[in-house]
């Protein structure tokens, strides 16, 4: 099999994304090195088109026959009941031919690893790689490529490939298209307001929905009292702009990158031939050594392919990231509406350039509010008067609306023609021989970065010997030369004919076709794995199919589980530990906080944990590593992460720290349980999991590392670099509320972490209160309840309310907890919710 495009091997290595068999078609015709697809399960994009298993094989084929390589995503959580289904996929898939896998799911990546250790596995951006220890550690872990959160910035990428660890892989980065608001695999948002999951593929976008940011004072429970919406025209608050580094894609051609990775499942086969083409037109000639600039046209034709604005991104440290004023395609400026005539319907509009629309365009007339957007096609010709037009429209426009024009039926045709194009074909060198008058042909085809692949074929062709009139050297060239309708090219051919012999031309045809499709057939074969390799992966898929369908070990319950407590103050502390919390997670806004705190929880018989960012760059972990020492000497318990770069940080600069794994570090299944288990001594189940599925992982895993529920507060939904407080109103959001309120009047609380990121929390708060018994019975080792800006009272107030629940839930105590459950509701926020824990995951 080819081997995976490493970094420092030249150019980036281009990525298409291939939502359709139309759109592999037009990545290919366009120049793309590489595409990424997905089959129908267990891809992050669940309502792209995919394909299904016959698609997918032919795809592969249809690639690899054209010199692409093909990686497929398999980036979604994995749970439990699915690993089995898993282990056959990546079966299957090794034995297609892909040349590599794309994984979030770290119990996924082990099952790769453990039945296809040949199959090149990538870590997806949802795996929320972010710093050159979480890069390292993939490449311990048998990754050959990485793709970076999109929050990096290149000098931040450039240092990671430094490291000696991380520069054993690949670096890929997105390049083009659209940017999630939250980093991705962090992302809860879709899923706790309808359910479904991001992590699962089926994100709704509430990012693009409107927002108001909403302020208050506090309650003695932090909750809002008289809320006031902060005046602001802007009201996509979470809607960022696309990106697209082509500007400055001579900067990323020279960084240490594998790959530059174009997004769009999701867009047609013309955006897809539009986008791919020009950027391949500008790495080539970057490449070449060419003085190359971006070229005014080509940014014209990316705009119109489709647009939210653009940015250059975080990549290249650009300081807008969002558009907060519409979410949708903007395409290019038309122009402005002058006036409206309602006896034709027509709409007067002065053109702001030289673009002119033709019969076939789509219009958006835009006013100051999007939701009064309106969009037409153009039909026939329209004349152009002293530098005005006039466009038939549906409904009423206003003067002074702008006109974009937002899909151009010449950049259509123009991309048509890019994916009608043939291909380059693959240059076969061919020898004919004759061994008693049977033609004996052979073929050698050069492979990138492999031995010269060759083909011998006898035919069953005897030619006799000529009574009159014998073929020609130039005749039988002539025919076995024709490659018409197959991927292959003829670049030399040496005839060694011995003269005096004949066949039918059209026998020299047959033999000739046999002869094409023998080399089509070894093409794909040296892209597929060999017989006994599939074999011996055959063998491993039904063991690990077999170890995880036997039944569990039986396993002692343990004692009814501890309280834990997530606060942000040191009041926090003395509360949570008083109402009986034995473990207390702190995220202070300064590490100043953590050696008093310390003192009070040893104190009263708890231990302290330091909950570090659920985003942990370069500058972050510079500063906190070295005061792990001296917190531990002054009785911090451990330190809380989300990411494993951050936990092989901790466990560097202080291997004595215990380690508490946080929900972001997505633990669907018990492969993730057991491969966290050598790291860490607790970890958070996702909140994501239904109970049933929450059983299955607390019986699999078997206690290694004890399992915590998140029971009670408000989720963290959304973690992003948009300072989105002092953006977008210029609000301090010290001691008072602050939130953003939907078109449902539900208001998503808003806090900043010690880095000045933005978190954003579920506006219904999760309470489980009356579901104690079945987690006591999991054997779940503690339950948790995040009190972070919500003040001591909660802290102290919740952590008996539990307290006297697991009591209740020992005795059998309904009654007691139907009371508790009317406590809770007394001091919660935005009311409350089982979650996914009762109402479970869409399939």
């Amino acid at each position: 099999m080819p081997h995976d495009h490493y970094q420092g091997s030249g150019s980036p290595e281009l990525l298409a994304p291939a939502g359709s068999p139309e759109a592999l078609a037009a990545a290919v015709a366009a120049g793309a090195d590489a595409v990424y697809l997905a089959g129908r399960r267990f891809g992050a994009r669940h309502y792209a088109a995919n394909f299904s298993n016959e698609e997918l094989r032919s795809a592969v084929d249809y690639a690899h026959l054209r010199g692409v390589r093909v990686y497929v995503t398999a980036n979604v959580l994995v749970r439990d009941a699915e690993l089995p289904d898993v282990a056959r996929y990546l079966l299957w898939l090794y034995e297609t031919g892909v040349d590599a896998v794309l994984v979030q799911d770290t119990g996924g990546a082990s099952l790769a690893r453990e039945v296809v250790p040949d199959l090149p596995l990538h870590a997806s951006t949802q795996m929320t790689v972010h710093n050159r220890e979480g890069v390292a550690r993939a490449a311990r872990e048998g990754f050959s490529r990485v793709v970076l959160a999109r929050e990096l910035t290149l000098p931040e990428i450039e240092g990671i490939a430094e490291d000696a660890e991380a520069r054993r892989v690949g670096i890929e980065v997105f390049a083009h298209g659209a940017l999630c608001y939250c980093y991705s695999g962090q992302c809860l948002l879709s899923s706790v307001i309808g359910g479904r999951s991001g992590n699962r593929g089926m994100c709704a976008q509430p990012c693009r929905k409107p927002y108001r940011l909403v302020v208050a004072e506090k309650d003695d429970y932090g909750r809002p009292k008289d809320l006031r919406a902060v005046p602001k025209e802007e009201r996509y608050l979470l809607s960022t702009r696309d990106l697209c580094v082509y500007p400055h894609l001579d900067l990323l051609a020279r960084a240490p990158l594998a790959s530059l990775k174009i997004e769009g499942r999701m867009r047609s086969a013309e955006y897809v031939a539009t986008v791919t083409s020009i950027y391949r037109r500008a790495l080539d000639a970057i490449a070449a050594g060419e003085t190359w600039s971006p070229s005014r046209e080509d940014m014209h034709d990316l705009a119109l392919a489709f647009n939210r604005e653009f940015t250059e991104g975080y990549i290249l440290g650009a300081p807008g990231i969002m558009a907060r004023d519409r979410p949708g395609n903007r395409g290019i400026l038309l122009g402005t509406v002058t006036g409206y005539d309602p006896r034709r319907e027509e709409a007067t509009v002065r053109l702001a350039g030289d673009v002119v629309p033709r019969s076939g365009d789509g219009l958006a007339f835009c006013t100051d509010d999007p939701e009064q957007d309106s969009g037409a096609v153009v039909r026939g010709i329209p004349a152009v008067r002293h530098g005005t037009v006039r466009l038939s429209v549906p409904a009423p426009v206003g003067e002074g609306a702008r006109v974009f024009l937002t899909k151009s039926a010449d950049l259509e045709e123009r991309a048509k023609r890019v994916i009608g194009e043939p291909h380059q074909p693959l240059p076969l060198d061919v020898t004919v021989t004759w061994e008693d008058g049977t033609p004996c042909l052979e073929a050698v085809l050069a492979r990138h970065g492999g031995e010269p692949l060759r083909v011998r074929y006898r035919s069953d062709l005897r030619m006799e010997p000529a009574r009159s009139r014998p073929l020609t050297p130039d005749q039988i060239a002539e025919q076995l030369r024709k490659t018409g309708g197959t991927p292959f090219a003829v670049n030399k051919m040496d005839l060694r004919y011995p003269g005096g012999l004949f066949a039918p031309l059209g026998e020299l045809n047959r033999v000739r076709r046999s002869f094409l499709e023998k080399v089509e057939e070894a093409v794909l074969a040296a892209w597929r794995p060999g017989p006994d390799a599939v074999s011996a992966a055959r063998e491993r898929a039904e063991a690990a199919i077999a170890g995880m369908t036997q039944p569990a070990e039986p396993r002692e319950r343990a004692r009814p589980p501890s309280i834990s407590i997530y606060t942000d103050t040191l009041e926090g502390v003395e509360a949570a530990v008083r109402g009986g919390a034995r473990t207390v997670y702190l995220e202070p806004s300064t590490p100043g906080l953590l050696e008093e705190a310390a003192a009070i929880c040893r104190e009263g018989g708890a231990d302290l944990v330091w909950k570090w960012p659920s985003i942990t760059r370069r500058g972050f972990l510079d500063a906190a590593a070295p005061l792990l020492p001296s917190l531990y000497e002054a009785g911090v318990h451990g330190v809380m992460v989300s990411g494993l770069g951050a936990a092989d940080a901790v466990r560097r600069a202080e291997p004595r720290m215990n380690l508490y794994g946080a929900a972001g570090l997505n633990v669907w299944n018990h492969r993730t349980a057991r491969e966290l288990a050598p790291l860490f001594l607790r970890c958070t189940a996702s909140p994501e999991l239904p109970a049933a599925d929450l059983a299955r992982l607390a019986e699999s895993a078997g206690g290694a590392p004890l399992l915590e529920v998140l029971v009670q507060g408000s989720i963290e939904a959304m973690v992003t670099e948009d300072r989105l407080i002092p953006a977008v109103s210029g609000e301090r959001s010290d001691g008072r509320f602050l939130g953003l309120e939907d078109q449902r009047n539900r208001v998503f609380p808003l806090r900043c972490d010690g880095e000045g990121r933005t978190c954003i929390a579920n506006a219904v708060e999760t309470s489980l209160i009356d579901h104690l018994p079945g987690i006591v019975a999991m054997g779940i080792d503690a339950v948790a309840i995040d009190a972070r800006g919500r003040g001591s009272r909660y802290a102290g107030d919740m952590a008996g309310i539990y307290r006297a629940g697991l009591d209740a839930a020992g005795r059998g105590d309904p009654g007691m907890l139907s009371a508790l459950k009317d406590e809770v509701k007394r001091r919660a926020l935005g009311g409350i919710t089982g979650g996914h824990f009762v109402r479970g995951l869409p399939e």
